[in-house]
């Protein structure tokens, strides 16, 4: 597997983006896969694979918790699109048992609770999702956070046995909301309001000015390099 990672890193490092969604999906039929949160850099990697007219399955994990504008996004991304975007929600009764025994809002008590919570929501359903296919397209950006800076674009993810492409690895924040502007691309409001990173309601706050990019994710966590689980950086 290190030497498929090592070609495509060298086979990518100087194409488009367009180039290497032809290339994915070329070398792996069908089993490319794209995981969007309707957040501002999935919506450009949504244009380039729609309008680009690449055979990749799009997808979104629906927690339950998620703001009124994700899910207005969510709308007027199909219709803009004339598509349809894969929901995978969380086991019910895993739910169930985890606000049954701890709170509605137990996220906030402690990390582990907050964990079980985003395990729920979150990393079993990406598991469910991911299941089958080859390569898993996300729009991490290097910009993101200090452990993101050190991404390649192409990588092994060992907890689901597949292969990460960030598409977007590069990009600057200008540079992605220019793109979404220029064509007319919906997005989420909330970026216009200070949400460089959005997630479930209750765990996402507007950053102040001098703030770092997710500094508004689990805001009342008090350390750095915050993840969810999704994507685990070593």
């Amino acid at each position: 597997m290190n030497c498929e990672i090592e070609a495509l890193l060298h086979k990518t490092v100087s194409l488009s983006e367009s180039e290497i969604l032809a290339l994915l999906t070329e070398h792996y039929p069908d089993k490319v896969v794209f995981s969007t949160s309707f957040g501002m850099e999935d919506q450009v990697i949504t244009d380039f694979i729609i309008k680009g007219h690449f055979p990749v399955k799009i997808f979104t994990l629906d927690t339950g918790r998620l703001f009124y504008e994700t899910y207005t996004t969510w709308e007027q991304t199909q219709e803009y699109y004339h598509t349809k975007i894969t929901p995978y929600y969380p086991q019910a009764k895993a739910i169930e048992e985890y606000v049954q025994e701890n709170g509605i809002n137990a996220f906030y008590q402690s990390v582990p609770l907050r964990h079980a919570c985003c395990h729920i929501r979150k990393v079993e359903p990406l598991k469910r999702a991911l299941a089958g296919n080859k390569v898993w397209i996300t729009g991490l950006r290097a910009e993101q956070s200090p452990h993101r800076e050190q991404m390649p674009m192409v990588e092994w993810d060992e907890s689901n046995q597949i292969i990460k492409v960030h598409l977007l690895l590069h990009w600057k924040t200008d540079q992605v909301m220019a793109f979404l502007r220029s064509r007319g691309i919906p997005y989420n409001p909330l970026h216009d309001k200070g949400y460089p990173s959005i997630g479930c309601a209750p765990c996402t706050r507007a950053i102040k000015e001098g703030e770092d990019f997710r500094a508004g994710r689990w805001w009342w966590e008090h350390k750095s390099n915050k993840e969810c689980g999704l994507h685990i950086h070593k």
